[in-house]
């Protein structure tokens, strides 16, 4: 019989509670959608965002990107399999992890050769630095997934005043989230009136690329029609965050653009490989 001690331990982002309804962390929705494409055992460490450098450096873990200044951004999510004795702390190394450790669990394969000709240009510095990882033989998904991080987080300033912070912690949440974006004040970080209308219109522009690569196939919702894969979960992780945390009238309308594709993808995930544990 299996116990707690051989379960993947996931490291997850807490928000408001209850916190299943509100996480929506978009690195941890993309390795939370692997673990559950992949059918592997696990359960949930909720870990409150100012303690996310205190949790990576108790497991020995470096921070795996920097602010332009060089000091360190500490972030899940985090894994850690007592099978292999492993713990892995970047979102699209797990996928790679879960891949070559579990390769014939779950739904198959998460990471099958396919094209992912999607390049998102951003004309503006990001105040949070994108995963910049690579992997022998998969190097399609490594670029996809910094061109979908930085066409959603060139628009996340949309999305952060609605953002669900747990009220325990939610003034020091509040700072840090300045202290990242480089600013002093919260109220700097909302946007309305034409502004926002413009910076809307420039995301529906940004995902048009995205969308036709998944009219490519019209069996869909995926990529590939029929068969999810990680460049899914990629996706899929921003529109969970998009779903909790832009307001309602604008997440419908994300979910009617290019055709639907983004509802869809989103409802299937969330159908399929949404599940807690």
């Amino acid at each position: 019989m299996e116990s707690d001690f051989d379960r993947i331990t996931f490291y997850d982002i807490s928000m408001r509670p209850p916190t299943e309804v509100h996480c929506c962390s978009p690195n941890p929705w993309k390795t939370r959608y692997a673990l559950n494409f992949k059918d592997v055992s696990y359960s949930t460490s909720w870990v409150p965002l100012p303690s996310i450098s205190k949790v990576r450096r108790g497991l020995d873990l470096p921070a795996t990107r920097k602010f332009a200044d060089g000091s360190d951004f500490y972030t899940l999510p985090i894994i850690s399999d007592p099978s292999t004795n492993s713990i892995v702390g970047d979102s699209f190394d797990i996928a790679v992890y879960l891949q070559q450790t579990y390769p014939n669990s779950g739904a198959g394969n998460l990471l099958p050769p396919q094209k992912l000709d999607y390049t998102f240009s951003q004309n503006q510095a990001l105040a949070v630095p994108l995963s910049n990882r690579t992997a022998a033989g998969f190097e399609e998904y490594a670029q996809f997934n910094i061109n979908v991080d930085a066409a959603f987080t060139t628009h996340v300033l949309l999305m952060v005043q609605n953002l669900p912070f747990d009220p325990a912690t939610a003034e020091q949440s509040k700072t840090e989230s300045l202290r990242r974006a480089g600013l002093t004040n919260w109220a700097d970080l909302d946007i309305h009136g034409a502004a926002r209308e413009q910076l809307l219109n420039s995301f529906q522009d940004a995902l048009a690329e995205l969308a036709k690569l998944y009219e490519k196939d019209p069996s869909g919702p995926f990529v590939l029609g029929t068969q999810p894969s990680y460049a899914d979960c990629i996706v899929g992780g921003w529109l969970r965050m998009s779903s909790v945390c832009l307001p309602a009238s604008e997440w419908e309308q994300l979910r009617g653009w290019h055709d639907g594709v983004f509802g869809r993808l989103h409802d299937t995930l969330q159908e399929e490989f949404g599940q807690m544990n």
